[in-house]
């Protein structure tokens, strides 16, 4: 099976939210059969078929959109820097961007950057267990309340915990997550 596809990335954010085939459908208001299809990538959805399916999803739609495109040879095994899919700017001064070539593995690799004074001041719980490295820069950041200032080279965790951040400082932040199950 070919791995490297919209319609296995389709699949594994399906799955990964717990959704049937069913389930699925009924929420796009569309057939089974044809959703079926589509995972199997025997029929390509409409642009208007995807924004609904983002919604779905909760992803942006620029999440199907990226490295389909990469040289046959690299598909499913390289992600060239420029190449990368931007999973979301979901909060002011958060850009992040796929580092893992799909989405079906276990697991996802996001890079994120925390430009200055950007923040999430509400708390997030996601059932995932998370583990970010910062590459640079400082972050402050609270996992079910506990405040933590992190920099260079520091690593955290997070399993189903609650957690928000601030980056009050002059320099952007930037850090790599592993994620599982997959989110994006």
């Amino acid at each position: 099976m070919n791995t490297n596809t919209l319609g296995a990335d389709l699949r594994s954010l399906r799955k990964s939210r717990g959704m049937t085939l069913e389930d699925m459908a009924s929420a796009l208001g569309c057939s089974v059969g044809w959703l079926s299809q589509v995972e199997r990538n025997i029929s390509t959805p409409r642009i208007r078929d995807l924004r609904r399916m983002a919604e779905v999803l909760g992803v942006p739609l620029s999440l199907f959109f990226g490295n389909h495109d990469a040289p046959e040879n690299e598909r499913g095994l390289i992600v060239r820097a420029g190449h990368r899919r931007t999973v979301g700017v979901y909060e002011s001064g958060l850009v992040e961007t796929l580092l893992s070539p799909d989405l079906t593995d276990s697991f996802e690799v996001i890079h994120s950057t925390f430009q200055p004074g950007a923040c999430r001041e509400e708390d997030t719980r996601r059932e995932t267990q998370e583990l970010a490295y910062m590459v640079s820069g400082r972050l402050d950041i609270w996992i079910d309340g506990r405040p933590f200032t992190v920099s260079e080279g520091d690593s955290f965790r997070i399993r189903n915990q609650s957690y928000r951040w601030s980056n009050p400082y002059e320099h952007p932040a930037v850090a790599v997550w592993v994620i599982s199950p997959p989110v994006y």
